[in-house]
Formats: C-alpha cells, structure tokens, sequence
C-alpha cells in the first residue's frame, strides 16, 4: 500500500513538514517532522515521544545551522514528530529537524522537499555523520515510491536497494544547495566508496580461510554436520576437551549456500539496526554468531528500553553457536525453545512490542560432564554419579527434544589426527560438501518448497509415508528410549533428508535406523 504524503495543503510560511522514518523492531515507520516558528522569547522544544538522543538534537542543530553559515531564528522552535505514539530514538532526525527549521524561516525554499526523506546525524560543523538502520529506511521509502537523502557514510548500505532514487550528502550546506535546485547530489550505489575487487580484498584479509578437510578424524561428527546443512537441523554435539566440536562448527557455514538476494536483505537490514551500518563487504555472506557463555538473556534474545535484536537476531538466516552450551545460564537457554519452534522472537516492552525474526541455524556444543573426560575411554574422570547427573540436567528435556542431532563425539586418535593410520580418513573440501549440500536442499524445494526440518506435522507425514512395519519399528524405538511426539516427528524429519541425500524417493529402514542413532543424548540418560 502507499503511504500518502501529509504536505497536501498549503503551507504557512512559519511551519514546516518533513519526511522522516523511526526504527521500530526491523521497520522503518514513517514520521513527519513538523516544525513551526512563533514570535515570543526564544527557546526549543521537542514533542512526540523522543528519547534522550533526539532531545538532545537541539544543540546539534543550532550549531550546525550556524557554522553552516545560516541564521538560527530567534523564536519559539516547536519540533513534533508525528505520530505522537511512536517511540523515536537515536540522531536521525537531527537533518529533518535542521532542514525544517530552514525551510520555516525562509532561508532555503521547500518546494523539492516534497515526496523526500531524510535521515542524518549532524555534526557541530554542519558535517553528516551516518545514521542507524539506513538499509530498512531504504526499502520502506522504495515500497513507497520516495526519494532518500542520506550521508554519505551510509551510501553503500542505501544503494543495496535497487529501484530507488537515493542520494547521498556530505553536509548540511549541500542538502540546503540541492533543495534550491543549485547543485545536484550524488546517487547512492554499492559501489560508493571503493569497487567490487576492494570488496572482496577486503574480505579474504578479514575473515580466515576455513574449510572442513582441516579436521581430521571424528567422521560421524563430519556427517551430521553434513546432515544438519543439508536439511536445515539443529545440532548439539558433546565430547572430551579438545575432540574439535568448536573446530567442526566453524566450518558449518561453509558448507552451507550463500544467501540469495531476498535473504541477504532481510539479513542486512537487522544488522543496520543492530550494528547502526552494514558492511557491503558481508553481502550474502551468512552470519555466524558465536556468543560467550556469560551473555546475558537480554542479549541473547534481544531487549532493551528500546528493544534491539539480540544475537539469535543477529544469526537469521545464519548459524548460532553456542559454545560451553552448560556454562549459559538456565535462563538464557530455555529462551531458545521457542524461536526453535517457531523462527521469531516476540519482545513486549512498556514503550513498544516488537518482533524479530530468528530463523537460525542451531548449533551447540558442550563437555559431557563437569571436569569433560567422562567416556573418553580413560579414567580420568572423576565426577560422581550425582555429580554427572547434575550437569547433565543444566540442559532441560523440553530444550533436548526440539534439537533434531545429538552427537557424541569420541576423543580424538592422535595418530588418525597426525595421518600415521593405516587408514586414515580422506579428508573432504567443504567445497565438494557444499556442492552435496546445494543439491540435496534443491531437492526438497523443488519437492515441497521448504527445507525438511521446516515441515508441518501434515507436510511431513505426506512427505515420509511410512508403511505399518517401518512406523512400528520407529515406535518401539520411541518407547525404548522414551521419546515424546515432537521428537518422534524430528526423527521422521531427520530420516527424510537423510533419504534425500541418498537419493531415494522413500524413507527406508536404514535411513530410520541412522536417524534414530543420531539421538544419542536420549540414549544416555
């Protein structure tokens, strides 16, 4: 729908309109700027719900407007943005603000500010510092079919939006130049700044070459991590000190698909809010989120006065990793159940209700006991039975059940890892997985539109079609190890990729028998 412009009627020339956008949770909501000028003893005030930042304003803009060369009028400054109800935060409305109180004084005209929004901090020196969430903004204002002005900071992030007459400033005097029709701005594009080389120059020194034929040993920790990419599972993984859980989910992104287009908007645009810019330099790169174990729940899942997304947030459309997964506090891990279930986060606050998306891909990894040599086939260990028992109930049951891979990994054979073995492993590129990978998700959209591990209980049941014998044999396996409904469903989930990569159009009993092995932190309580 598009969103009608407020400055229909004429306006009188002490009083001002201008477009403007509000973060709230990932939109960028309109806001017009209204400015008026009274006669009276002079002074400056900001109504309609703004945050500290945005009263502060106030003398960002009197010494902008002044060290630009312009007169700050000696009146009654009322600034409103409209809606009154909408929570405003941070300094994007210091260029509105400044522009509105120009075009109400008369000293620059306000003709082609129609059907324009603008966004900025302002400098002392009437200089454009960048603003927060500018890739939302963008892509509110083209479904609204309106011209931006940004800074030129922020000219990359607004020209990954294709469509859309954006234009980038510098300072305050070339907003005022180009809305007197006296010079033109320069048009947003990715490439502001440096070029495509740059971008990826910039890249191969930042970010360290990973790739999964680094870790030798542990194949079956190599093949759930192949499964868990394949079908979108969550996966946790547990083992002795030093068996390379953290080394093997570095590795999962990859071998995971880059982001098409459409996903690397929506991943962009919460990272503009979150971090206040986007790095061009991270187009379609899937994030990876590695929090320490003493991140807070607010940080985990997203909150503040303001609430901001946190780090499951920060993961959509990527991987989340949680390392120590039993050193978190109790709080913070049950806090993932239910973006687990349903790919978002929902933050009530007494100023907003937001919503988040959080369709991550989950990966966790932890010792199997306190001191972590429980299993590794020495007599290290010490912990007692009551002990073990303790640690292991840091990870609740309800969290368990909704996580689709339990792995237990073995320590590592020093000479496996050195290549003395016999046989040792042949170590796969993530490359050739990735192709494996491409391939068996292809084949779940083109069958049903979705990876497996985001099926409906009715999807996926028209999807597996089990005979009597094959349900059987996966209910008695469920009562064995006293397994719940949704745990059953992601065993029946997890047997359908894994068909999916062996090809097969049916679910057979192997592939049963894999995915029920693939529950080994069932089997060990």
């Amino acid at each position: 729908m598009k969103e009608s412009n407020l400055n229909t009627q004429p306006l009188p020339k002490c009083l001002a309109m201008i477009s403007s956008r509000a973060i709230v949770g990932i939109d960028a909501m309109p806001v017009v700027v209204e400015v008026h000028l009274a006669n009276g003893l002079p002074s400056f005030s900001t109504v309609g719900m703004p945050e500290t930042a945005v009263k502060e304003s106030k003398d960002r803009v009197r010494g902008a407007i002044i060290n630009s060369g312009f007169e700050f009028p000696a009146k009654r400054i009322t600034v409103n943005l409209a809606p009154a109800d909408l929570p405003k935060s941070g300094g994007n409305f210091d260029l509105p603000i400044a522009i509105g109180i120009l075009i109400a004084s008369g000293q620059v005209p306000g003709q082609r500010v129609d059907n324009t929004e603008l966004v900025g901090e302002l400098a002392l020196d009437g200089g454009l510092r960048e603003a927060r969430g500018v890739l939302p903004t963008a892509l509110a204002c083209k479904r609204a079919e309106r011209r931006l002005i940004v800074p030129k900071s922020n000219a990359r992030e607004a020209g990954l939006v294709s469509g859309i007459d954006a234009l980038a400033a510098e300072h305050l005097l070339s907003v005022c130049s180009f809305l007197a029709g006296q010079s033109s701005l320069s048009l947003c594009s990715r490439s502001n700044g440096f070029d495509e080389g740059e971008i990826r120059e910039q890249s191969k020194n930042t970010i360290p070459e990973l790739d999964l034929s680094d870790v030798r040993g542990q194949p079956l920790a190599k093949r759930a991590l192949e499964v868990s990419a394949a079908g979108g599972h969550s996966l946790i993984m547990v083992g002795p000190p030093g068996a390379g859980k953290s080394m093997l989910a570095a590795r999962l992104p990859t071998i995971l698909p880059r982001l098409d287009d459409r996903k690397a908007l929506e991943t962009a645009a919460i990272h503009s809010i979150a971090f206040g810019r986007f790095e061009v330099s991270e187009w379609r790169k899937l994030p990876f989120r590695n929090p320490h174990h003493s991140c807070s729940p607010a940080a985990l899942v997203g909150g503040g006065t303001i609430p901001m997304p946190g780090e499951i947030s920060k993961s959509h459309n990527g991987v989340l990793f949680l390392d120590e997964l039993t050193e978190f506090s109790r709080s913070s891990i049950e806090q993932l159940r239910e973006p687990l279930e349903t790919g978002e986060i929902n933050i009530a606050r007494a100023s907003a209700a937001v919503s988040f998306p959080a369709n991550f891909h989950f990966i966790s990894a932890c010792n199997p006991c306190r001191c972590g040599y429980w299993g590794d086939g020495t007599d290290r260990c010490k912990c007692s039975a009551a002990s073990l028992e303790s640690y292991r109930a840091k990870l609740s049951g309800p969290l368990i059940d909704r996580i689709d891979l339990h792995v237990v990994l073995p320590k590592v054979d020093l000479k496996e890892l050195s290549g003395l073995a016999v046989q040792s492993e042949r170590c796969e590129s993530s490359a050739v997985v990735r192709r494996r990978v491409e391939a068996c998700r292809q084949f779940q959209i083109d069958r049903s539109g979705k990876l497996n591990s985001e099926l409906s209980v009715p999807e996926l049941e028209n999807e597996t079609k089990l005979s009597s014998s094959l349900n059987e044999f996966l209910c008695n396996a469920c009562d064995r190890l006293n397994l719940s409904a949704r745990a059953y469903h992601r065993i029946l989930k997890l047997s359908r990729t894994l068909a999916d990569m062996d090809k097969s159009a049916k679910v057979a009993r192997r592939h049963l028998a894999e995915a029920i092995g693939f529950r080994g932190l069932d089997r060990l309580n």
